[in-house]
């Protein structure tokens, strides 16, 4: 189960990035990483995990998981692929560096430096 599956989505372990594959479309509940046995039915490898919401979860009348690591029964579980992790972390990772630039740390800016970053990250 270590290799990847042709013209599929990557699905990976959320602790230790571990490619998961299987002729199945979900792991089993109780399935581990063989590489660092961490649990694959978690929220923490759900594509509708987000820890901003209500329940942690964007589907809002799941039931509340204590532990988002730890296997759960979860019906609504969708293991989430290497494609929609790597879009949404481009935006994050490029809003991120513009914000570091306007208030970077060790890094004396002026005033101006500080308002041309930020006309930047607003798109003027």
């Amino acid at each position: 189960m270590c290799c990847a599956a042709k013209g599929r989505a990557m699905k990976k372990c959320h602790k230790c990035g571990q490619a998961w594959v299987s002729e199945k479309k979900q792991p089993a509940v109780k399935e581990y990483c063989e590489n660092c046995s961490a649990y694959l039915h978690c929220c923490l490898n759900c594509r509708f995990y987000e820890p901003k919401l209500h329940n942690q979860c964007a589907i809002p009348t799941t039931d509340w998981v204590g532990d988002k690591a730890g296997a759960n029964f979860c019906d609504e579980y969708d293991f989430r692929d290497e494609d929609a992790q790597s879009r949404d972390g481009g935006a994050s990772a490029s809003a991120r560096n513009l914000l570091d630039s306007m208030f970077g740390e060790g890094e004396v800016k002026t005033d101006s430096d500080r308002l041309d970053a930020f006309k930047k990250l607003m798109g003027d």
